[in-house]
């Protein structure tokens, strides 16, 4: 099967049946395919999820009746038919056409009359369909995720429904043990636009996505992809010569490679319960040329990786919701589901618990989360520092923005009483939170105690 169309609709029906990610299915469905074929099927695929919503509500309305749950794959050739009408360049009667014809590629024949059909009433009626639509159908969230987020920031939720439903800008982290970021911009081809990141001190935008392999010293470790949000993590963490160090759920190992380009000499190890992913952290560390330990291990579970000697830092980049960086994976709004939110804060907190006792009096714990759901994140740390003595709140440390004359701190994310809030920000920074950590001494506790 050769036809873009038919591939997309046949990975989109797994991700819509909830049982597998565009992450996975995009890699084994299109490794045979050209290039051009392969982007094609990317984008219909990526661009249908991040809109879905508003798609599926508009189609429910032109359907005479649900198709069977054996036809999703004809459904989701609907899907991906009216979003190549309603955001893509190809002309529309090029859109229908390919789209019907990928019904015989499907073996479903007698499904082209029904995908005509639908799409043709779309194609008149688009408008007239979203007029009749709920709020969050036509920001093209889940109406469980829209409201949680309504609520939860009702001053902003415009603004992080309307970044999830942009395309993601292409940032780039300067290793600087080998360049500058001004250094390293100068580098670049001359035609390849870019801009500093305003709070990233090592982050660079590029105007448009390239393959990163083709940019000057990207195979001698010069540089990596990751996001603004997410490289401040190091900044905050700030590791010295010396520390014993653990990055729990570290990979890909982004945020692991990030905090030895800082500090080489810091004794680092970098834990993940999954091996394959443990295998990526180990292929970063070459290409940078850096060395840590790492283990692959359920971070809960102590007993089966600690060796005892307590760490000066620890950064816990907990699994969660990724609500903040739906625009990087928009399946995300096929895949979660409401109830996922209490597990996932359940298993936050079992996190939290586990790797406290690991950190030394005096030490540091950076929690993050690329989510903006309070539950996983501000009221997680609230509770846990309601019920744990020993933990207290430090404040965040703020980089300054090196376009930036004067000597003003560039204020960035939402403060919190607990942390750092950021939202998705349309050709800036992920949705992120970071709450930082101080485990207090025994006589500091007891003078708080006492006070």
């Amino acid at each position: 099967m050769a036809d873009p169309r038919a591939i997309a609709a046949s990975i989109l029906k797994e991700v819509l049946r909830g049982k597998a990610s565009l992450a996975t299915l995009i890699p084994n469905k299109c490794k045979h395919l050209q290039t051009q074929d392969s982007a094609l099927v990317r984008e219909l695929c990526f661009g249908t999820c991040r809109f879905e919503p508003l798609l599926s509500a508009c189609i429910k309305q032109l359907l005479d009746k649900p198709l069977r749950n054996k036809d999703y794959d004809i459904y989701a050739l609907l899907l991906l038919g009216c979003y190549q009408l309603s955001y893509l360049r190809t002309p529309d009667h090029a859109a229908i056409s390919a789209t019907v014809g990928a019904c015989q590629t499907l073996k479903k024949g007698w499904a082209k009359k029904l995908v005509n059909g639908v799409l043709r009433q779309y194609q008149r009626k688009s408008d007239l369909l979203t007029q009749q639509l709920q709020w969050w159908q036509v920001d093209a969230h889940p109406q469980w995720l829209a409201e949680q987020i309504k609520a939860a920031w009702p001053e902003h939720y415009q603004q992080i429904l309307d970044a999830n439903n942009q395309y993601p800008p292409f940032c780039l982290r300067v290793n600087s043990r080998f360049h500058s970021r001004e250094d390293y911009i100068k580098l670049l081809p001359a035609e390849l636009k870019n801009s500093t990141c305003h709070f990233a001190s090592d982050g660079i935008y590029l105007e448009k996505a390239v393959d990163v392999t083709s940019l000057p010293g990207f195979d001698l470790g010069w540089l990596s992809v990751q996001d603004e949000a997410a490289q401040l993590a190091a900044a905050i963490l700030n590791p010295a010569g010396g520390e014993k160090i653990l990055d729990a759920c570290a990979a890909p190992g982004g945020k692991t490679c990030h905090l030895l380009e800082r500090q080489k000499d810091c004794n680092l190890t970098a834990l993940d319960n999954d091996l394959q992913r443990c295998e990526k952290i180990d292929e970063n560390l070459k290409r940078l040329q850096l060395k840590a330990k790492v283990v692959c291990a359920d971070a809960i579970n102590t007993e089966q990786w600690w060796d005892g000697t307590a760490y000066d830092a620890i950064l816990l980049d907990a699994p969660c919701s990724a609500s903040g960086v739906i625009r990087r994976h928009p399946d995300i709004k096929q895949l979660r589901k409401a109830d996922d939110i209490g597990k996932l804060a359940h298993q936050q907190r079992q996190l939290l618990d586990a790797l406290w006792p690991t950190l030394k009096e005096g030490g540091r714990l950076l929690y993050a989360t690329c989510s903006v759901l309070p539950v996983e994140n501000e009221l997680l740390i609230a509770e846990f520092l309601q019920q744990t003595a020993d933990a207290q709140v430090l404040s965040i440390p703020i980089e300054f923005d090196q376009q930036n004359n004067s000597d003003q701190a560039a204020h960035w994310g939402k403060s919190q009483n607990f942390g750092k809030q950021l939202f998705p920000n349309n050709n800036g920074h992920d949705g992120f939170y970071y709450s930082y950590l101080l485990k207090t001494a025994k006589n500091d506790q007891a003078k708080i105690r006492q006070d």
